[in-house]
């Protein structure tokens, strides 16, 4: 079975997962911070926390790729603010506005937790908070109440922040 599958029980599982998906947090994290030191730091320490979290990954969930891109955005932004602390960076280093690699790690991150939801649920999300659709226009496509949209969107969101926190994503970030 394939890394991705299972959770880090093993020193086996460990290096599978470093070899499978190391090379991509590195390139992740050297994109990101723009120094090869801290990106080879922020790749150890994002194994480090997955073998000591090991038990908390759930496949079921999300897959390992995920769950270890979120750590490594945790380690990231962890890095950038201990280097922000030791020498003032310029905004122009940093930029308030994450770049394509981060875009791209939040946009699987919320589409895998998105799957989790009921499809009711998802479908009321999708179409009034990413399409921009009124409320009463969804209602009446779907048949419903109005006040049975908000719900559903209301509940939807709470689920969403819950399966992002099972997948190891922060207020912080």
């Amino acid at each position: 079975m394939r890394a991705g599958r299972r959770a880090l029980r093993t020193e086996a599982d460990l290096r599978s997962a470093y070899a499978e998906h190391g090379g991509e947090l590195y390139g992740f994290a050297l994109r990101s911070l723009e120094d090869r030191e801290l990106a080879e730091e922020v790749v150890q320490e994002t194994f480090l926390r997955a073998w000591r979290a090991g038990s908390r990954f759930d496949p079921e969930i999300g897959s390992l790729r995920t769950w270890l891109f979120a750590i490594a955005r945790n380690v990231v932004i962890d890095q950038a603010r201990a280097r922000a602390r030791v020498a003032p960076v310029e905004r122009a280093e940093f930029p308030g506005e994450p770049d394509a690699v981060e875009r791209a790690l939040v946009a699987w991150q919320v589409e895998e937790a998105l799957r989790r939801l009921a499809p009711d649920h998802r479908r009321v999300l999708v179409e009034t908070y990413y399409r921009g659709r009124p409320y009463a226009e969804v209602a009446a496509e779907l048949g419903i109440p109005e006040g049975t949209v908000k719900s559903r969107v209301y509940y939807a969101l709470r689920s969403l922040r819950l399966a992002l926190e099972e997948m190891g994503w922060t207020d912080e970030g």
